[in-house]
């Protein structure tokens, strides 16, 4: 056998076969399908875990915000334009046009070099109707005063806090029961001081629609005021 006839009968041996070719283009596409799969998998799950991150994200920092203000609530005095009073219901605020469900005074104001105001300042918390055209629902919207000694009606700041509310309700605990209308600026009311706790539930949705469970967040409040204590003299 002469050498070019021995390298084409090896180059015919390491050859592959029609079959061998069609069994490897096969499995090559089925790997490629279930990576494909895997992967848009993975994609589908990353958006969908986007989505309820980025849904989450405006009532988490809702609840965060509600919660400080509470939690540093001052405590009301008998006299003083930087203490303010302690309110919950429907009231009004001064400022504000529409009623709101809560109005205190806390000390979680920014202080700032180039701004006067102190860290004092006048939080309240409302609904109103959505600023969206044809849209039914309503906003949350947090009220901030910062100028407390304004001579003429304070300036308010409103902050969208959450959109689609259809329900906000502030409960305050005195020890003993819960009630939702709290008013330490009212001499004929009980309630002079600061409650113990602040409960809030949050309903979402629009009006008329099926509604989930209520968001149910429960603030305790440490500060007091020693006004109203009942003290004991010793003999």
């Amino acid at each position: 056998m002469t050498p070019s006839a021995a390298n084409r009968g090896r180059s015919q041996r390491s050859a592959f076969t029609l079959i061998e070719l069609l069994l490897s283009i096969g499995a090559a596409a089925l790997i490629l399908g279930v990576t494909q799969t895997a992967f848009f998998s993975a994609l589908r799950l990353r958006n969908t875990v986007s989505d309820a991150v980025d849904s989450a994200a405006p009532l988490e920092m809702a609840l965060d915000t509600i919660r400080r203000d509470i939690q540093c609530a001052v405590p009301p005095k008998a006299s003083g334009v930087l203490s303010g009073g302690f309110r919950s219901g429907s009231i009004s605020s001064l400022g504000t046009a529409q009623a709101v469900g809560i109005e205190l005074y806390t000390t979680t104001g920014v202080l700032k070099p180039q701004e006067p105001w102190g860290d004092i300042q006048r939080i309240s918390y409302g609904l109103r109707n959505s600023v969206d055209a044809g849209n039914t629902s309503q906003d949350l919207y947090r009220g901030v005063c910062r100028n407390l000694l304004s001579i003429s009606t304070p300036e308010v700041e409103d902050q969208l806090l959450l959109r689609d509310v259809s329900r906000i309700d502030f409960e305050c605990f005195d020890g003993t029961q819960w009630t939702p209308n709290w008013d330490t600026t009212d001499t004929s009311s009980v309630y002079t001081n600061l409650p113990v706790a602040v409960r809030v539930r949050i309903q979402l949705g629009k009006p008329g629609a099926v509604r989930s469970d209520a968001i149910e967040m429960l603030v305790p409040i440490d500060s007091q005021s020693r006004t109203n204590s009942t003290s004991t003299a010793g003999g």
